[in-house]
């Protein structure tokens, strides 16, 4: 039984994700601080805190599905930004898999969210 945010499985994918990509962050040159690392960072927790502003804001059908979409199209900006590092050879080619292995899942996973609250199967 669903009771809070953070019994939905994509804010735990999504939460543990972004944790992962701050420690990934740390290593990168300085020069990007203000740049790629602070849109990774931005981008990374964005997933997480839409879906729990979403969340409590689940009363509203369309409230909710519109936090949904903002934290698909994190995920999405999240693969851009993957590729950036990798073509960057800030991060290898197999960190580089697993993250994008990670977002692509937790898109699926906020889709099928995202069709299942549609249909109240929440």
């Amino acid at each position: 039984m669903i009771q809070s945010y953070k019994d939905l499985k994509a804010y735990e994918k999504s939460y543990e994700t972004a944790l992962r990509m701050y420690q990934e962050v740390k290593g990168f040159p300085k020069e990007e601080l203000y740049g790629l690392v602070s849109q990774i960072k931005r981008a990374s927790t964005s997933i997480p805190l839409n879906i729990a502003e979403g969340y409590g804001k689940r009363r509203s059908e369309n409230e909710f599905k519109r936090f949904l979409m903002m934290a698909i199209g994190s995920c999405d900006e999240m693969r851009v930004l993957l590729d950036f590092c990798k073509d960057l050879e800030y991060i290898s080619k197999e960190t580089y898999q697993e993250m994008y292995d990670r977002y692509d899942e937790i898109g699926r996973m906020l889709n099928g969210l995202h069709e299942k609250w549609e249909s109240r199967q929440v």
